[in-house]
């Protein structure tokens, strides 16, 4: 299907230059927040952002998806340079590249393995956990940032123990930036005016912040004396950016690439970076006004050339952002033309007005991610978890503690592994969990598509390789789950998304066979009890 372009003049894409401009203003304070809470310079996550745009781009990206640094890969990124420095940032940044470079090649070769599709049987409630534990990790370490304090802890828990005392020893100053940009952050999107809402909060905080500290005289060193004590501000709490774009460049160490630190988080580069890119797709996709589905296997081997790009330039890893993703489609994108432009224009400002850029305080942008670590960790979502059952929660709360005590690839492995265990207390044989089948048969207009075994997310990819072969003369698809042995959360709720990409109408049959635990549509359930 051919992508739709509102034109002017020449068939010029005007919807999509001004949709890639509004994500290029939320962009550039997100991308050096991400980067400099990954422990890489600043600039690498524009750098990640802009290759993403342009590169990328045409490499057969999905169509709406804006390609860039994301929150969610912070603490992987974080801990490499800290682990594989062994305490130089500067040689543990260059030989995090390096495991970004083979982290790409991975994920390239998953695609070409066409197995993109496998990040649609990932558990909602594992992810959740998994994102909700990383922005625990955010929050306990930038919050510190933005009091202009440099905390004792290093681990989570240490971190958040330690914010009482950053509180009673802040800055003032450097409080009252970040206080304020939070204040804007949470407060802006409340606003109920028109204007206010034609205006990322980013971008508020940005023109609210940079004068402040001009104010402050933060771009020169100097003390202060205020509630009967000293303080010192200067160019240390400003973005620190080279003089121009190709200074940025940086280069892979490749001396410790094939040890097994590095293979660690190689590992969660491909797979976590797979995941959260595959599932973002998806979730743009079913916002698509023209809901277009993309070919997650062509989108997956685009990023990872693009993450092999970024990272042999000295850039973060990318993956297909759902908030810049979101605010693009509000924005009126019509086609990947915007994830262009978005690109070019961090480019421009980069190359041409890097002088702005360090004049930015570092107590906004830590603001920025305290925001980001917050919507990720909210209380809504277990609320949300709670909702789907016990089984839900459990999953949840399990996954987001291992995480926090131990990295994110164990937590996730952990959270899988419980996930099964549950279906086996349901009664649910092990045969049932990993051997299902689909038969499938049209009758006129309507297909039937009726599945025995376990309808859990093991039978997900075989459920949208049958929703992929669909004739265009079958106007209603009936999914028959009453010969299931369990129908489980990941199953109905993908089934959902999945049901969106269709312009056939699909019914669940079945269902009536089974005790739900909880009252949510979306909830497990297992066969009832005669």
């Amino acid at each position: 299907m051919q992508e739709s372009m509102s034109t002017s003049r020449g068939g010029f894409p005007v919807r999509d230059l001004r949709s890639g401009f509004l994500v290029f203003l939320i962009a550039l304070p997100l991308c050096l927040g991400i980067a400099m809470a990954s422990g890489f310079p600043p600039v690498a996550g524009v750098l990640s952002a802009i290759v993403g745009g342009v590169v990328v781009t045409f490499l057969g990206s999905a169509r709406l998806t804006i390609k860039g640094p994301a929150a969610g890969l912070i603490v992987i990124a974080l801990g490499a340079v800290q682990e594989l420095g062994g305490g130089d940032l500067v040689l543990g940044y260059k030989r995090a590249l390096a495991v970004g470079v083979l982290a790409a090649v991975v994920q390239i070769l998953f695609a070409l393995a066409r197995t993109a599709t496998a990040g649609i049987a990932m558990s909602p409630s594992v992810v959740h956990g998994m994102l909700a534990a990383i922005g625990v990790i955010i929050v306990s370490k930038q919050a510190h940032t933005v009091m202009g304090v440099a905390p004792e802890g290093h681990e989570p828990i240490e971190l958040l123990a330690e914010i009482p005392h950053s509180i009673a020893n802040a800055n003032p100053e450097i409080l009252l930036l970040g206080a304020m940009s939070l204040i804007l952050l949470f407060g802006w999107p409340l606003l109920r005016f028109r204007w206010a809402k034609a205006v990322p909060a980013p971008v508020v905080v940005l023109l609210t912040a940079v004068p402040l500290g001009l104010f402050f005289g933060l771009d020169h060193a100097h003390d202060y004396h205020l509630f009967s004590h000293d303080y010192h501000v200067g160019p240390e709490y400003l973005v620190q950016l080279p003089g121009s774009l190709l200074d940025a460049v940086a280069f892979p160490d490749f001396s410790m690439a094939f040890s097994s630190a590095s293979l660690k988080y190689v590992a969660m580069f491909a797979l976590v970076g797979t995941i959260e890119s595959t599932l973002s797709v998806i979730a743009v996709d079913s916002m698509d006004p023209e809901k277009r589905a993309s070919d997650l296997n062509r989108d997956l081997l685009a990023c990872g050339v693009g993450n092999l790009a970024s990272a042999m330039i000295g850039g973060l890893p990318m993956i297909s952002e759902i908030v810049r993703s979101k605010a693009n489609i509000d924005g009126g994108a019509e086609s990947r033309m915007s994830n262009f432009f978005h690109g070019v224009f961090l480019l421009a400002f980069v190359a041409l007005l890097p002088g702005l850029l360090g004049e930015i305080p570092l107590a906004a942008l830590a603001a920025m991610l305290v925001y980001t670590g917050a919507r990720l960790a909210s209380p809504v979502e277990v609320l949300h978890a709670r909702h789907l059952g016990v089984d839900q929660l459990t999953l949840f709360l399990v996954t987001l503690v291992v995480t926090l005590a131990t990295d994110l690839l164990i937590g996730v492995g952990v959270g899988i592994a419980l996930k099964l265990v549950l279906h086996l207390v349901r009664g649910v044989s092990l045969k049932s969990l990993f051997r299902s089948s689909l038969r499938s048969e049209q009758s006129g207009t309507v297909l039937n598509l009726e599945l025995e075994g376990a309808a859990t997310f093991l039978s997900l990819l075989k459920l949208r390789r049958a929703f992929g072969a669909i004739p265009e003369t079958v106007t209603e698809v009936r999914v028959n789950l009453a010969n299931a042995a369990l129908v489980d959360h990941t199953f109905l709720n993908r089934l959902e998304s999945m049901s969106q990409e269709l312009t056939a109408e699909v019914s669940i049959l079945g269902l009536e066979e089974f005790s739900a635990a909880s009252k949510h549509p979306h909830a497990t359930r297992s066969k009832r009890v005669a």
